[in-house]
C-alpha cells in the first residue's frame, strides 16, 4: 500500500514572523503550519530570499520589543530555519527566477512575494502568506486563479 505524498508549503516571510510572534494576530495559525512541519506531516519550502527578509523583519521585530541583540537574535532564527530537516531552500533555478520576474512585471507585488508565488508554481506546492496585502487586493482573484494560494487569515 502507497503511502499519501507529503503536503509541501512555500513559506512567506510573514508566515515565519508570526509564528515566531507569540502575540502576533496569526499565531495560532501559522504555529498549526510549523507544527505540521516539525511533526513531518507537510514539508516547508522556502525561497532563498525570504531568509534574507527574515532576518531583516525579525531583527526590526525584536529591536521594537526592546530584546537585546535583535540581529544575533534573527540570525539564530535564519539558522534553523535554514537547519531544520524539512525545509528545502530553493531559488536558485532559472525556472523560478524568470517565474518570479514574470509575477512581478504583472502583478507588481514585492520580489520575495513573487518568489513565492513562483516557487509554489514551478516546483508543485501551495504558497502561504500571512493575509493578502494591500498590493495583492486588486489583483487577488488572478493570483489565486494563477497560482496555488492559501492565506492565514482564512483559517480564524
Amino acid at each position: 500500500m502507497r503511502g499519501r505524498a507529503k503536503a509541501r508549503a512555500v513559506l512567506d516571510t510573514g508566515v515565519i514572523i508570526e509564528y515566531v510572534d507569540e502575540s502576533g494576530e496569526y499565531h495560532e495559525q501559522a504555529e498549526a503550519v510549523f507544527n505540521a512541519v516539525l511533526r513531518g506531516r507537510v514539508e516547508a519550502v522556502i525561497p532563498h530570499p525570504i531568509l534574507a527578509e527574515t532576518y531583516y523583519v525579525a531583527a526590526r521585530v525584536y529591536r521594537a520589543l526592546g530584546l537585546s541583540e535583535p540581529g544575533v537574535r534573527a540570525c539564530r532564527l535564519v539558522e534553523w530555519l535554514y537547519r531544520l530537516s524539512s525545509p528545502t531552500i530553493r531559488g536558485e533555478d532559472l525556472e523560478t527566477a524568470l517565474e518570479a520576474g514574470r509575477a512581478k512585471m504583472r502583478y507588481g507585488l514585492a520580489l520575495t512575494d513573487c518568489y513565492v508565488l513562483a516557487t509554489a508554481k514551478v516546483h508543485r506546492c501551495r504558497a502561504v502568506f500571512r493575509k493578502r496585502e494591500r498590493e495583492m487586493l486588486k489583483v487577488v482573484a488572478e493570483l489565486e486563479r494563477e497560482y496555488p494560494v492559501i492565506f492565514l487569515e482564512d483559517y480564524r
